[in-house]
């Protein structure tokens, strides 16, 4: 059990664990990795979010979670999140902080909490599905109950 899953018992939370076979993405597919595991646990791809951490000026790291079809808007996070600047965390630090290895970032029970910003596009499914803070392991969930968990809000940071 990963800390998400964790802290999602904790508080109750209503969700469902995904398994799949880590191993679903080659070197020689044109295929995103998010979108492999959309495909391996037979989600719509615009439903499975990936956790970015980036570094802001001059607040520090923060998280953001966007759909694996689209890109974090550097800008726009910066944005919601009243900083100036933001570029994406070295690996090293996103690690550190988070306490998961990359590819495997959830933005549940991660080991420094750290503010966090959901696009606003998740808020309209019933569920998504994120990373369960290990590769193989997918939540998923409703959004409104992610946003409680990770104590996150909405905003408009893909593109």
């Amino acid at each position: 059990m990963t800390p998400a899953i964790q802290a999602l018992k904790r508080r109750k939370a209503e969700f469902k664990v995904l398994e799949y076979d880590p191993a679903i993405y080659g070197d020689d597919s044109a295929e995103s990795y998010g979108e492999a595991v959309a495909r391996a646990v037979g989600a719509e791809p615009a439903r499975v979010f990936k956790t970015l951490i980036v570094q802001l000026e001059p607040r520090g790291l923060a998280v953001g979670v966007v759909p694996v079809t689209a890109n974090l808007d550097l800008k726009a996070i910066a944005r919601a999140a009243g900083a100036k600047k933001a570029e994406m965390a070295a690996s090293r630090d996103a690690e550190r902080s988070s306490g998961y290895v990359l590819g495997g970032i959830s933005p549940l029970g991660q080991k420094r909490p750290l503010p966090t910003l959901i696009d606003d596009s998740a808020d309209g499914f019933e569920t998504i599905l994120v990373s369960a803070g290990k590769r193989g392991l997918q939540i998923e969930l409703a959004p409104a109950a992610l946003a409680s968990a990770c104590d996150g809000r909405f905003a408009p940071i893909a593109r």
